[in-house]
């Protein structure tokens, strides 16, 4: 009895123990589903579900004519959810060999067996983001969606879509500075000055972890979509960007230079239409790397007399009439040499010759004998101006003027070195906006990179002209500085840029750089900075120009024959392109032309059509499929244009319909901006490419 009473007591007790504990649970499984419920299920929420970004499409950046200057290009990945849960097996088995027929033929990568192969080992394996392509294009993608089972959509056929974009500049190297970039370095140029505008508003998707750690959207009727950036639409014109950057290298490789910059820029207005920067790469080629236009800031030099000379005539010492003595052409400031170009000086000169001569021992003279001993008057003349203080543009990075203040670091040359140019520092675009301003009735302006902001075509924000200064001096100073700045392409150091047609205003500018171990005057340490800064027409300015080029070959280095030409090539296309520039007296009106435009395109289809309406042409041995047509007073010549096979074709000239299917039969993505016939194409004739390239059109 006292071992069975023993045994049901241990009975007993075991069995109230496991009541006791289930009791426990049972009452804790009850707290957790009613009292931590929404704790506990935003935790596996937290683990098995997860919010995720969709990045939006960023802005484009386009030309003051409407061509892109910068664009994004999607391109996309394609994975396979081989266990779909909307899949079933009927679903996968009855099209896989379908599917798989089509990606072979379609991208040619692989064969049927080998596709088919892949998917059937990857569901084995019940992989459910099997990538199957990556970074194929929008068109390619639209194709694939088309595929047996993949057309029934994410759930029920698995295909799943992972958008990436590129950013690409179509025009390549043109303004690349200031079109600028996004980095994790920083920002640069246009880019980064409008970041805000671009980047767009970012979308939200929820995504759902899988096997592999492994995420794939659960809904997307669920996610917020993402809003895309706002385009911006530049100052920069794409013909005149082209001519300044083509005269800008062809002389920086004619005379051997380090670097240059060109900036155009509108009078009025300050709208930059070209801006080009190039620098000499180790295997002596020229690229854009640096923006030197707005970023550096070095002693001008000669382009720096107009400014001093302002300062004396503002002060009512000088008349642009009176006589200055160049003396032999030398003058010593505390026992420093100060000399002129020409050999034995100028003589006695009006101030106007000085300047149109470029005379540094003239203008050193004028300033000193009229501020010394009043240095701070000079430079509060020249602080009134604006001189000294940055432009404020919105692209980042420009460099900080300096002009010496007496006290610390002045000198008793200071003030004549400084009334030619040194011992001071500005950058290009500082001084064609000081220039600028004397063809402007002496209102400066802030140069503009960017004249609006649009969304699908309508335009949300405008960029207004601001003002910097209304005056920077009077009237009558400004008249005198028109002048004196004529003078010197009349009868001064920029005689080269004289012509018939029209007027240029400007000032040469050839600088001795300091270098950083023996300063200026060492025998073989030293190198130049030649220069010429303007505007024309000079009776009625419309656009000013400065052309800045640095280390050039020392047997070549003066600003007229350096910096000149190219200011002029860059005058002259913008003359010739200008209607509202050539008087009326010199424009010829031709006689109006009977023979219709007519586009090129397919040889037979063109020759019928010409055929059926009587218009006369010619046809020298056509043995292509495709022609160019040019127009004459008479007629039409018909011309062979053959497309090669690996190079790109030139579509120049087609319509849309033509250009479309030659490209795209070429394996190339095409995009089309404008509408009319094609006046441009980003990839250039005659180039090899791969197939999938991206191709962008230009009608007009």
């Amino acid at each position: 009895m006292e071992i069975k009473k023993d045994i049901l007591w241990r009975l007993a007790t075991v069995y109230i123990v496991i009541v006791i504990i289930s009791i426990g649970i049972i009452a804790r499984i009850v707290y957790l589903q009613i009292f931590e419920r929404n704790k506990w299920k935003t935790k596996s929420d937290n683990l098995v579900l997860k919010e995720m970004t969709i990045l939006p499409n960023r802005g484009d950046i386009y030309a003051v004519d409407g061509r892109v200057l910068a664009t994004s290009v999607p391109y996309y990945d394609i994975r396979f959810d081989t266990r779909s849960t909307g899949m079933s097996d009927d679903i996968f088995y009855a099209n896989i060999d379908s599917l798989c027929i089509c990606l072979s033929h379609y991208f040619g990568d692989k064969s049927t067996s080998e596709y088919k192969r892949e998917i059937l080992n990857e569901r084995k394996k019940g992989n459910r983001s099997y990538l199957l392509k990556k970074k194929i294009s929008y068109n390619d993608l639209k194709k694939v969606k088309e595929f047996p089972l993949f057309r029934l959509g994410q759930f029920k056929g698995g295909l799943i879509i992972e958008q990436n974009n590129k950013r690409i500049l179509p025009h390549i190297n043109l303004a690349a500075r200031t079109i600028g970039y996004i980095s994790n370095g920083g920002s640069v140029g246009i880019e980064g000055a409008y970041n805000n505008y671009l980047t767009g508003t970012i979308g939200v998707k929820m995504m759902q972890r899988i096997s592999g750690n492994i995420f794939m959207p659960v809904d997307d009727r669920n996610a917020i979509e993402p809003k895309d950036g706002y385009d911006i639409v530049s100052t920069i014109d794409i013909n005149l960007q082209d001519v300044a950057e083509q005269a800008l290298l062809k002389q920086l490789q004619k005379v051997d230079a380090q670097h240059g910059c060109a900036i155009l820029m509108e009078v009025k207005t300050g709208d930059i239409k070209a801006i080009t920067n190039l620098k000499r790469n180790a295997d002596g080629s020229y690229s854009e790397n640096y923006n030197f236009a707005i970023g550096e800031s070095t002693e001008p030099g000669s382009t720096f007399k107009l400014a001093s000379l302002i300062v004396a005539l503002e002060d009512g010492y000088i008349d642009i009439n009176d006589t200055v003595d160049t003396e032999k052409g030398e003058i010593k400031y505390y026992g420093i040499k100060l000399t002129d170009s020409k050999e034995g000086g100028y003589g006695k000169i009006t101030v106007k010759q000085a300047f149109a001569v470029s005379s540094n021992v003239g203008i050193s003279k004028i300033i000193t004998k009229y501020y010394k001993g009043n240095e701070k008057k000079f430079v509060e003349r020249l602080y009134s101006m604006k001189l000294n203080e940055k432009l404020g543009i919105e692209i980042d990075g420009e460099g900080e003027p300096f002009i010496k203040y007496p006290g610390k670091g002045w000198s008793g040359i200071s003030l004549p070195w400084m009334s030619i140019g040194y011992e001071v520092r500005l950058t290009p675009l500082q001084i064609l906006a000081f220039y600028n301003a004397i063809a402007n009735d002496g209102r400066l302006i802030k140069p503009k990179f960017v004249k609006s902001v649009v969304s699908y075509g309508k335009t949300v924000k405008t960029f207004d002209t601001e003002i910097i200064s209304p005056s920077i001096c009077s009237r009558r100073t400004i008249k005198y500085a028109k002048e004196m700045l004529e003078e010197v392409v009349k009868s001064g150091t920029a005689k080269n840029l004289l012509n018939s047609n029209y007027m240029i205003a400007g000032k040469t500018g050839t600088a001795r750089i300091a270098n950083k171990k023996y300063g200026y005057y060492h025998e073989t340490g030293f190198s130049y900075q030649a220069s010429f800064v303007g505007y024309f027409p000079a009776d009625n300015p419309k656009y000013s120009c400065i052309v800045v080029v640095n280390s050039p070959s020392q047997q070549i280095y003066y600003g007229n024959l350096v910096a000149g030409p190219v200011f002029k090539e860059i005058a002259d296309k913008v003359y010739a392109t200008s209607i509202d520039l050539i008087p009326k007296d010199k424009i010829r009106i031709k006689k109006p032309v009977e023979i219709p435009f007519t586009k090129s395109g397919f040889t037979k289809e063109t020759k019928k059509v010409l055929r059926n309406l009587h218009i006369p042409y010619i046809e020298d041995n056509l043995k292509s499929d495709w022609i160019y047509v040019t127009r004459t007073d008479e007629k039409l010549e018909l011309q062979n244009r053959f497309i090669k096979n690996g190079l790109v074709p030139n579509v120049i000239g087609m319509g849309a319909k033509d250009a479309v299917f030659i490209l795209e039969n070429a394996g190339l993505n095409v995009e089309i901006n404008g509408c009319g016939s094609v006046i441009n194409q980003s990839l250039s004739p005659g180039s090899e490419y791969r197939k999938g390239d991206y191709i962008l059109i230009k009608l007009g």
